[in-house]
């Protein structure tokens, strides 16, 4: 399991695209697959074009990990 860390970042090891899901499951604690999982759920039940964008932000806005 990855060490605990402060503040949201994006995960230079957990990534597929921009590392914005393994982020958030190295910040929640939770596994990434698990994050990846609920992320396309969620962007599915919302038509996915909401979901999508949500990440884009996240992509721009949360710094990588050193």
């Amino acid at each position: 399991m990855a060490e605990p860390r402060n503040g949201l970042q994006r995960s230079r090891t957990q990534r597929m695209i921009g590392g914005v899901c393994g982020g958030l499951a190295e910040w929640l604690g939770w596994s990434p697959n698990l994050v990846r999982a609920l992320f396309v759920l969620v962007s599915v039940l919302s038509a996915a074009f909401p979901g999508i964008l949500v990440y884009v932000v996240l992509w721009i806005l949360m710094p990588e990990r050193d």
